[in-house]
């Protein structure tokens, strides 16, 4: 299979986005979906945010 390019962003334009769950980040030009926490750093994030 063949995969095409992809489109470099500004970052002004990967702004006007709309929000994404699983939310995406902005890399050079690049827009990359952002991996839904597991394990561990799920552990981690739960009592994290339980504390604050």
């Amino acid at each position: 299979m063949v995969q095409a390019p992809s489109k470099i962003l500004t970052l002004a334009e990967f702004l006007k986005l709309p929000e994404t769950k699983p939310a995406r980040e902005y890399i050079e030009g690049k827009v990359i979906q952002k991996p839904m926490p597991q394990g561990k750093h799920s552990i981690i994030q739960g009592e994290f945010v339980s504390t604050i």
